[in-house]
């Protein structure tokens, strides 16, 4: 299956500049996810490859920022939602104090702003936990060379919210408080604004959004993951 390649952020550009190849013949691999089971199911098929080796397994977030600092792997194969620390948090971190970091997100969240977040984060693929046992392998070892993978269809996803509009600070913390199921009253004592500034943002969250009632705005946001995300 041909891979489609990930087009190149502006805001990511330097941190491509310190791409570096794997340490040795053998990629060095931590895994990072609080289920047992999916671990489990990731090493069996690690360890079919000669070149790949599992040197370190996480259970949340934390333990795999400690382990990635203390055994230096060559990818961080990192789930999504993790206790302690989530996964997108991990990246950012990482990133922050290692930008060459190579770290693939492998998850059941397929919705465009966990792409979009992730990989904007420096995250150097994303591919969901049902890919099959080639994909998985390719990806590693993509990744492990400091290139970019994703499939065609999450490609799209992240060409589609490339090409949506942003929204601001506000407009994300009137469409949290939307989604609670609070009025336009309510939002705007919470916020400490006048209702007919609430207004003025949810017209202006329906527009982007593409939603003419509050319960399509919020069916929209959910089915982006917006909700999930942090503005």
């Amino acid at each position: 299956m041909k891979r489609t390649p990930l087009k190149e952020d502006p805001a990511t550009r330097r941190k491509s500049v310190t791409t570096r190849k794997p340490k040795s013949a053998v990629i060095k691999i931590v895994l990072a996810d609080d289920h047992h089971v999916v671990r489990q199911g990731m090493a069996a098929i690690i360890a079919t490859e000669p070149d790949l080796k599992i040197v370190g397994e996480a259970c949340d977030g934390e333990q795999a920022l400690t382990l990635y600092t203390t055994l230096q792997p060559d990818v961080l194969v990192l789930d999504l939602r993790m206790p302690v620390l989530d996964g997108f948090e991990v990246v950012k971190r990482l990133i922050a104090a290692d930008p060459a970091a190579r770290i693939l997100v492998m998850t059941t969240y397929d919705t465009d702003e966990d792409i979009w977040r992730c990989l904007r984060a420096g995250a150097k693929g994303y591919l969901l936990k049902d890919a099959s046992q080639p994909e998985i392998i390719t990806a590693i070892r993509t990744v492990a060379r400091g290139e970019s993978f994703t499939t065609p269809l999450l490609a799209t996803k992240l060409a589609h919210r490339a090409a949506a509009p942003e929204f601001s600070q506000r407009e994300g913390e009137v469409l949290q408080l939307l989604a609670a199921g609070r009025t336009n009253k309510e939002i705007a004592a919470a916020l400490g604004v006048e209702p007919g500034t609430i207004k003025t943002h949810l017209k202006s969250l329906f527009t982007k959004l593409g939603a003419s009632t509050r319960g399509e705005a919020i069916h929209f946001a959910n089915k982006r993951g917006i909700l999930r995300s942090d503005f």
